[in-house]
């Protein structure tokens, strides 16, 4: 089975996620189904059925992230010397040659991109495009609204 990638930062960050849920959120949760069954009967009590259905959600997040950073292949992206060709973890600022507009992504794994804040999947199709290609060349993208072109600007590792 192949490991999945994840950057350092990345991994940091599931980590602080997992130490709230544990140590904030859990704790939260056990409360209210406390006070909830202190109200009476369990089978009418919306309070407690909507606690426990939070346990749920909240204990399937803290497995999935335990199983995550177990199994991931945590990679420093600093220690990277691709020079200007893009491989995971690269920062690559794009420019959409049809409108002129610049943009901005780092290559990351599944479990740690975030659009809104310029995070992208290693296995989205821009980064697809993207992975192997130098500052300079021009990609093609299949987006929902028809091939989109873009110039990779720059690359850098930090």
């Amino acid at each position: 089975m192949r490991r999945p990638p994840l950057t350092k930062e990345g991994a940091q960050r599931l980590r602080k996620e997992l130490e709230h849920l544990k140590s904030v959120v859990r704790p939260q949760i056990i409360e209210a189904i406390a006070e909830a069954r202190a109200h009476g009967d369990l089978k009418e009590n919306a309070e407690y059925h909507a606690a426990r259905e939070q346990q749920g959600f909240t204990e399937g997040r803290i497995k999935e992230l335990e199983v995550s950073l177990s199994n991931s292949d945590i990679i420093d992206v600093t220690k990277l010397n691709a020079g200007s060709r893009v491989v995971f973890g690269a920062k690559v600022d794009l420019e959409e040659l049809e409108s002129g507009k610049e943009v901005s992504y780092q290559i990351v794994g599944d479990l740690e991109a975030d659009i809104k804040h310029g995070l992208i999947s290693v296995s989205s199709p821009i980064a697809r495009a993207m992975i192997g290609k130098e500052e300079g060349d021009v990609i093609a993208v299949d987006a929902p609204g028809g091939e989109r072109e873009f110039e990779i600007l720059s690359v850098s590792y930090s």
